[in-house]
C-alpha cells in the first residue's frame, strides 16, 4: 500500500507517466501514417526489439523483493507478452520472406 501512495505523490513519477502517455500518442500517430504496404515489414522488425522488454522484465523480477507481488506479476506478464511478440514478429517475417522466395520444382 505504501508503494502505491508513493507512486501518486512523487513528482518524478508524474514526469515519467507523462512521458509514457505522450510516447503512446506519438507512437499511434507515427504508426497510423505508415502506408499499408510498409506496415507489416516495419512491425515485424520492430517486434524483435521486444527482446529488450524481456531482458528488462527479467531484471526487474530478479531485483524485486519476494513480497512485492505487483512487481513480480507485472514482470511475469511482461516476459510472457514480450516473448509472444518476439515469436510473432519472427513468424510474420518468415511468412513474408516465404512469399518472395521462388517455388522449388518437385
Amino acid at each position: 500500500m505504501e508503494a502505491i501512495q508513493t507512486l501518486f505523490t512523487d513528482p518524478a513519477t508524474y514526469r515519467l507517466l507523462t512521458i509514457v502517455i505522450l510516447s503512446v500518442f506519438l507512437g499511434i500517430e507515427v504508426i497510423g501514417r505508415v502506408p499499408s504496404v510498409l506496415h507489416t515489414p516495419l512491425m515485424s522488425g520492430a517486434n524483435a526489439i521486444h527482446g529488450v522488454v524481456i531482458i528488462g522484465a527479467i531484471i526487474v523480477m530478479g531485483q524485486a523483493p519476494a513480497d512485492d507481488y505487483l512487481a513480480l506479476i507485472l514482470g511475469f506478464l511482461a516476459v510472457i507478452l514480450g516473448t509472444l511478440n518476439v515469436v510473432g514478429g519472427f513468424v510474420v517475417t518468415d511468412r513474408m520472406l516465404e512469399m518472395f522466395s521462388r517455388k522449388k520444382k518437385k
